[in-house]
């Protein structure tokens, strides 16, 4: 009997920031630790700001093709795959396009700038087969997928309660300039975008949608250095502070911050339910902590107690490294760069999609208008 042969992928890149090279480096190394794989990618094209600069990605990574426009790339009928890697502005009227000449689209977070777009977006029809995704990568971590496994499984039992968390501490060096990510007119919004995208993605899977938020901002710098060396009044949250409620009944807090002196790259979670808790930090990427509180608590405690769960790299169908190698951050991408590759190439349906993608665009517009009006409770409107 003969193996169908592997679908091949020929990805458009647009933008070689850090995520651009992120996803270069997973696309390119994923033949090295899954298979066997329903498809083949490549880098076909990238492009960025100038045709020197894509010029000298594409040598430096060996992509056969450059260009500073991205509808070289969004309309060359080789191209399958546009992978969207550029600032937060940019995504709304590439997103439309991609979508509309029937390409595959990954998208990096968030979605776009404002909910309008974003509804925009996710109501466009697609063709048989298109698939068009997130990029939430810490969804693909194993002790996050562990988790997802044990709440779906009931050990949890009815979620009471959750905290989120997501904190660097880069807006606390003041001589560092201002980059686009600090600037609302181009991301949108600041440290709620950036990195409370994030969480409030990865709690949403794990937890359930929230359905009321109240938030309430801070900006701990309000003058600084901008981008072109000039005096710049801050005007992007650089810590953000929101507290939720889901349609079950759970309430919780996210702080996402750029503030917090000490921490790098502070991703995490705890959620408590009736029948037990869970607890994850990524700057302990292996390991996922469980309590049971069906455990018997005698004599002198019993079994009870969070036990340390050994999810190192356990993804499903990984070849290479070994199991027991020990997680980390690139993993995230790569699983993810994975699952979508192969959703693309099978025509399935994949997760976090764009209506993930709106969720969360939701969620912060909720909390940012939560935080206009002193930190009222507001509603945050349903997905269908």
């Amino acid at each position: 009997m003969m193996e169908q042969q592997a679908k091949k992928l020929r990805i458009g890149l647009l933008g070689f920031g850090s995520m651009g090279r992120t996803h270069t480096w997973a696309v390119q190394n994923i033949p090295f630790f899954y298979g066997p794989l329903p498809f083949s990618a490549q880098v076909s094209g990238v492009c960025t700001t100038t045709v020197e600069k894509s010029e000298c990605v594409a040598a430096e990574f060996s992509i056969p093709y450059a260009t500073a426009s991205e509808d070289d790339l969004i309309n060359d009928s080789d191209i399958d795959v546009i992978d969207i890697c550029t600032p937060n502005n940019c995504h709304f009227e590439t997103l439309k396009k991609a979508i509309r000449a029937g390409k595959h689209v990954l998208c990096e977070k968030p979605l776009c700038t404002t909910v309008t777009e974003a509804e925009e977006i996710a109501a466009l029809p697609l063709q048989a087969g298109q698939v068009c995704g997130m990029v939430f990568n810490n969804r693909w971590l194993t002790p996050v997928l562990r988790a997802k496994q044990l709440i779906s499984e009931g050990r949890l039992g009815k979620i009471l309660t959750f905290h989120g968390y997501y904190l660097h501490s880069s807006a606390t060096d003041t001589a560092r300039r201002a980059g686009w990510k600090q600037d609302k007119t181009v991301c949108g919004g600041g440290v709620l975008f950036d990195l409370g995208s994030h969480i409030i993605d990865t709690l949403g899977a794990l937890c359930g949608p929230m359905i009321e938020v109240s938030g309430m901002s801070q900006i701990g710098y309000p003058v600084r250095t901008g981008r072109n060396g000039d005096t710049w009044q801050t005007n992007a949250d650089e810590s953000f502070y929101l507290m939720g409620k889901t349609a079950d009944g759970a309430c919780g807090t996210v702080t996402v911050g750029k503030l917090q002196v000490g921490t790098n790259d502070d991703f995490g979670f705890e959620i408590y339910g009736e029948k037990g808790a869970l607890r994850f930090s990524l700057m302990e990427p292996n390991w996922l902590y469980y309590y049971d509180n069906t455990a018997p608590d005698s004599p002198i405690g019993g079994e009870r107690g969070f036990t340390r769960l050994e999810c190192v790299g356990r993804y499903p169908g990984l070849i290479f490294p070994s199991v027991k190698a020990p997680a980390g951050w690139l993993y995230g991408h790569l699983a993810s760069m994975h699952a979508f590759l192969s959703a693309a190439a099978t025509g399935t349906e994949f997760h976090p999609s764009l209506a993930d993608g709106l969720y969360v665009q939701r969620v912060m517009d909720a909390a940012y208008r939560s935080d206009e009006n002193r930190g009222v409770r507001t509603e945050v409107l349903p997905c269908s």
